[in-house]
């Protein structure tokens, strides 16, 4: 009997709502009275305030970063607004195409579905902060309330906890502001994509706003047979005792999704046979891109994520600001997807795909209570600038599955449908004639709760010479119980450290040299991947349960020129991570492994001149694993020889990256912008067997002030129609990432 999943909510009143909105406005643009008081390029009436249309970002929102970005010694990147706005960007992934040494990795069913960056090489799924608190739960991120992307690059646990091996992102919402404004647009574009977006901003009282963005989206997927994307969401904030001491926020954040998600590209064998290994293949397509090899009738992917955030602000005196943030927040996932598996050999010998499902059904629950104290004093002659506090979590997630049957591995000669495919010519059009049940009897519940304190402090030596230095302790304990393998109990304290020397030859520079620590204790991610996990009460398997530890020498330069519109840096670094959990013996595992990653990277955002942008970057990552421990399968039994990955790069690390977008406003009404994109060859896995090969993507931007409200943009994205694939899994397949896209936004503002 074939399986209706639960439906999501309908998004039909959300876009109603929208649609009124837009109805509304185009009427009040066309009265000349009400246009008359608003100035071009303005967001507010009787121009108030006008857009930041900046690309050069001054200083990270985090009050933990206790100086100027020019002045902090790390590598620090920001995506603003305008980016995300001039790229068409509508997802974390889109936004973080601008950010080389960046890369994302698949999910399946135990590896959830969603956003999985890579950072200098290093997981980093569980690594994401929504306004400076931990947003757990795996989920594919919408960016219709973000302002900004903040990208931390290098082990970053002082400032983030556990994890952050690579580096951590913090997303910046949309905040009220000050003043009323009304900014929206609706989206059409090839492969049948509709976006609407509503951006409101209230000021009720002297001293308090409302604010509220609404999102809707659906789009299929260029060069992709029957995927497409679905989803909603809507984000109201409202903030008391703006511009005074006290300030109070509320804001929540919904969105739902529902998807038939894109099932990959199976890797092929160059070697023909029933048992021949992988050795550097590739994604087959069997002659055509667009191929899909999903079943319509079966799989399902839908979403869920609630977060409500309650925040105060009081600002003891002019240079003392307490800071207390509450947050819970909820995330879920529900899918049945194809893995189109190869582990039969089936490509090499038949032309068919076996159709394996995976599943997933699980929830995140996280409650946060942060509290921060920061500003600056005098001490010892010596100018401070500090932020210290102290955090409180709980997380909880609960991760079930479908039984579907039939879903053993199967040799399809000739294949049988639907279980089965061709590889040159898939039918996602099959009818399931199948099972799909809950499953009950496999569940497992893990508990997590941190408790830490942490200080940093920017001491100005003097007017040239700055020290940065940071530190935070953790206490953290993880509790999983699983119906299957039983319960398992760890506790793990751990310290965190940053230092920094900053000299600056002239105000608009600097030249650091730091070094900073991370830990990623065990069963540090909740709901993701974890390189540092254990199974609750499973005897076969042996762990010491120590936390991975990764250290990172950086020196680097940072420069605002031509008058502080353009924001130059380089850097260069080695990043080790000790420690490692790596198997040394039958069932037995222990954090004994060393991987390490040396690079550089430069980077440029801001104005050349007053009419052209950029906003670019180059990332060099030479990786390697230098102690992989030994050889040895996934169920933890010794293979026996040499483990062949010692000495090889690490997965969803390209040795160069590269990216630039650039926009020149040709006239005040007519902008003409453009973007290259390149990564190397990535690899899937560590023995370094299958790879998706290096790709130049190039994209194009025209926009044009319509009238002082209304402005037209055209962006066309992958321009050449490049076939390349976007995430490489460590087995069986990869993602293929979208073909030519054009999209045509009308956005109004008032």
């Amino acid at each position: 009997m074939r399986h209706v999943p639960t439906a999501v909510s309908s998004p039909r009143l959300l876009v109603s709502a929208i649609g009124m909105a837009i109805t509304a406005t185009s009427a009040y643009a066309a009265d000349p009275a009400a246009s008359n008081a608003v100035t071009l390029d303005a967001t507010s009436v009787n121009g108030k305030a006008e857009a930041n249309t900046e690309y050069k970002v001054e200083k990270a929102s985090s009050q933990k970063y206790t100086a100027p970005l020019v002045d902090t010694p790390r590598s620090v990147t920001v995506v603003p607004q305008q980016v995300l706005k001039d790229t068409g960007a509508v997802s974390l992934q889109d936004a973080l195409r601008t950010v080389p040494g960046i890369t994302f990795g698949a999910g399946e069913g135990g590896n959830p579905q969603g956003d999985r960056p890579f950072i200098r090489g290093f997981d980093a799924q569980g690594d994401t902060f929504l306004d400076g608190v931990r947003d757990t739960g795996a989920q594919t991120r919408e960016i219709f309330a973000v302002e900004s992307i903040e990208v931390s690059k290098g082990p970053n646990s002082a400032v983030g906890g556990r994890g952050g091996a690579g580096g951590t992102l913090n997303l910046v919402s949309k905040a009220p502001k000050q003043e009323d404004f009304l900014n929206g647009g609706f989206t059409y574009g090839s492969d049948q994509t509709r976006r609407y977006t509503l951006d409101v901003n209230r000021q009720f009282l002297d001293t308090a706003a409302f604010r509220l963005n609404l999102m809707s989206h659906e789009q299929n997927v260029a060069g992709r047979d029957s995927v497409n994307y679905d989803r909603w969401g809507v984000a109201p904030s409202v903030t008391f005792g703006l511009g005074t001491p006290t300030r109070v926020n509320l804001n929540y954040y919904h969105m739902e999704s529902d998807d038939l998600p894109d099932s990959g590209i199976p890797y092929g064998y160059k070697i023909a046979g029933a048992s021949a290994p992988h050795k550097h293949d590739k994604p087959t397509d069997g002659g055509d891109s667009d191929n899909f090899y999903g079943l319509k009738d079966r799989d399902f992917r839908k979403t869920r994520a609630d977060i409500s955030t309650f925040a105060v602000e009081h600002d003891i005196n002019d240079s003392m600001t307490i800071k207390n943030t509450l947050r819970h927040g909820n995330t879920s996932q529900d899918y049945v997807l194809t893995q189109p598996d190869d582990s039969a050999h089936n490509v090499s010998q038949f032309g068919t795909v076996w159709r394996r499902a995976n599943s997933r059904i699980s929830n995140t629950s996280t409650t946060t209570n942060q509290t921060d104290l920061y500003g600056d004093f005098q001490a010892l002659g010596f100018k401070h600038s500090y932020s210290t506090g102290i955090e409180f979590t709980r997380e909880d997630t609960m991760v079930s599955r479908y039984n579907v049957n039939p879903n053993s591995k199967l040799t399809c000669n000739p294949g049988s449908a639907p279980t089965c495919t061709s590889l040159s010519n898939p039918t996602p059009n099959d009818p399931w004639t199948g099972s799909i049940t809950r499953d009950y009897a496999t569940v497992t519940d893990t508990e997590s709760t941190t408790r830490a304190a942490y200080v940093f402090d920017t001491i100005e030596l003097d007017p040239q010479w700055l020290l940065n230095l940071g530190t935070r302790y953790d206490s953290f304990r993880t509790k999983a119980d699983s119906t299957t393998t039983g319960k398992a109990t760890n506790d793990t304290n751990f310290w965190s450290w940053q230092a920094g020397l900053v000299w600056k030859p002239a105000e608009n520079g600097s030249i650091y040299a730091s070094f900073a620590t991370s830990a990623t204790p065990p069963g540090g991610v909740v709901d993701g991947v974890d390189t540092n996990p254990y199974t609750p009460g499973n005897s076969t398997i042996k762990s010491d349960l120590e936390p991975e530890t990764t250290k990172n020498y950086e020196i680097g330069t940072k420069w605002d020129l031509f008058h502080d519109r353009l924001a130059l840096t380089a850097a260069i670094f080695r990043t080790e991570k000790e420690n490692t959990r790596v198997l040394v013996d039958n069932g037995t595992y222990a954090n004994s492994g060393t991987t390490r990653v040396d690079g550089f990277e430069l980077g440029a955002s801001g104005k050349i001149t007053d009419k052209w942008q950029v906003f670019a970057g180059y990332s060099y990552l030479k990786s390697e694993a230098v102690d992989p421990g030994q050889a040895g399968d996934r169920n933890g039994k010794l293979t026996g020889g040499a483990n062949p990955a010692k000495g090889n790069e690490l997965p969803n690390t390209p040795k160069n990256s590269f990216s630039l977008w650039t926009t020149y406003a040709v006239t005040d009404r007519f902008t003409l912008g453009g973007g290259a994109f390149y990564v190397d060859e990535v690899w899937g896995d560590l023995n370094n067997t299958v790879y998706v090969p290096s790709y130049v993507r190039y994209d194009a931007m025209a926009a044009y002030k319509l009238t002082k409200n209304i402005d037209l943009q055209l962006n066309v994205q992958n321009l050449t129609n490049e076939v390349y694939y976007d995430k490489a899994y460590a087995a069986h397949f990869a993602n293929q990432a979208a073909g030519r896209t054009a999209l045509l936004t009308t956005s109004f503002h008032f």
